[in-house]
């Protein structure tokens, strides 16, 4: 017969059991009504790198879900891990880190949506020996993984022995983005002999975000400063925090030098930039994806009231104003427009929904929209734009808006004829590693 005490502790644990089962089962309906919501909305695709989960192997313990720096984008469905917002996801990877069985793999593009990606092995090179890819370029747009990228590039080319003979570079870094700081660090702190050069200003695809922009990264370890401690922090905290990281490390970049091309020679390279001819034994591209804006191809986009990217909005304060484009930036740029006093705000996208945009910034327009502050012109292309109009067509009509300034975000396109001209090689992902 049991004693008292052992009928104590069984109903206990089976009374704790209980209450585990029935919160599970509730999470794992919450999370089936999340993925249906989000395919009925035409948001069942990842932006880009997303995690894909062998159901195989998964055992169901949740912690991809608890590891993700992002809420609601994993779930239990049927006890076992799925994406139930996939267009959330960005990409932080912490997901197959924390995974027990090895049952995540991180991939680029999904069967229905390919992404060009340029061919890079493990060690961050590419199909040309002594060419390396680190940062946005390769598909890691995360300031801390293009950070953690940036460093162990420097590391694979220390550990290949490619070392500059003669008046040759060690390294030639292209880009002053997070990549191309971490790299330059870490040539610093392996006494490389490097040269950093970066086509526009300090902090790269960061430094055109709108002001006031908070940027969302993770702490991460820089060469020589040690930890960068931020989480989320503004655009403009982070470019004086690299600042600060210059002027206390003493290392040297070259600003509004752009290259021009890269050609072989015997034992390395010859990079030809806009002011100066540099030999080197190595070359780490550190350079964003949005170096060539996406254009509208039509009549009108040459005007001067085009611009491709929103840096103050207080400048187009009494304006009338049309955003192109269905991602965050664009959002935000919509956004933060119309929060301006005395503008008139109009976002013009080819889909029904905005599905490659974050929740937040998805909230955030749907409440400007409610309130009458901006316009969202949804299923619509771009026609014509006129000296003081834009012709947009939408569902087989042409409807014409009173417009002053269109701002176009459209993403930007991949160095595409650089990059083949230099013989590297890109592969398009449909939801491959």
């Amino acid at each position: 017969m049991f004693n008292s005490e052992a009928v104590l502790y069984l109903v206990m644990m089976l009374t704790t059991w209980g209450a585990y089962l029935v919160l599970r089962t509730r999470r794992q309906r919450l999370a089936r009504m999340q993925l249906k919501q989000a395919l009925e909305a035409g948001m069942g695709q990842p932006a880009s790198l997303h995690p894909v989960i062998d159901s195989n192997h998964c055992i169901g313990c949740s912690s991809c879900i608890s590891a993700c720096p992002e809420q609601n984008v994993l779930g239990l469905i049927r006890d076992k891990a799925r994406l139930i917002n996939p267009a959330h996801c960005i990409g932080h990877g912490a997901c197959r880190t924390a995974c027990p069985m090895g049952a995540i793999k991180l991939v680029f593009g999904t069967a229905e949506r390919g992404v060009d990606i340029p061919q890079v092995s493990p060690e961050f090179e590419t199909n040309i020996p002594g060419i390396y890819i680190a940062g946005e370029l390769g598909g890691m747009g995360l300031i801390r993984n293009a950070v953690e990228q940036g460093r162990q590039a420097v590391g694979s080319v220390v550990k290949a022995r490619r070392k500059g003979t003669g008046n040759q570079l060690d390294i030639l870094i292209v880009g002053a983005g997070p990549a191309g700081i971490s790299a330059t660090l870490a040539s610093k702190e392996h006494k490389l002999r490097y040269a950093t050069i970066e086509q526009d200003s300090l902090g790269g695809t960061v430094a055109h975000f709108p002001r006031g922009k908070i940027v969302m990264t993770a702490p991460v370890e820089l060469p020589i400063v040690g930890k960068m401690k931020f989480r989320e922090v503004s655009k403009e905290a982070l470019l004086a925090f690299w600042n600060d990281v210059i002027d206390r490390s003493s290392i040297d970049i070259n600003f509004s030098e752009r290259v021009e091309a890269i050609d072989h020679e015997e034992g390395g390279f010859v990079v030809t930039t806009s002011k100066a001819e540099y030999r080197t034994a190595c070359v780490l591209l550190a350079i964003g994806r949005r170096g060539t804006p996406r254009k509208l191809g039509v009549p009108g986009e040459e005007s001067e009231k085009v611009v491709y990217r929103l840096i103050d909005p207080e400048n187009y304060r009494r304006h009338r104003v049309l955003v192109v484009g269905g991602g965050d930036s664009a959002l935000e740029a919509a956004a933060s427009i119309a929060e301006q006093p005395d503008t008139r705000v109009s976002i013009s996208y080819r889909s029904d929904t905005f599905s490659r945009a974050k929740e937040k910034n998805r909230a955030r327009v749907a409440e400007l929209c409610a309130g009458g502050k901006m316009e969202a012109i949804m299923s619509s292309n771009v026609r014509k734009i006129g000296k003081n109009s834009v012709e947009i067509e939408q569902h087989g009509k042409i409807i014409n808006i009173d417009n002053d300034i269109v701002i176009v975000c459209a993403g930007g396109l991949l160095p595409t004829p650089f990059l083949k001209k230099t013989g590297i090689q890109i592969e398009t992902k449909y939801g491959t590693e």
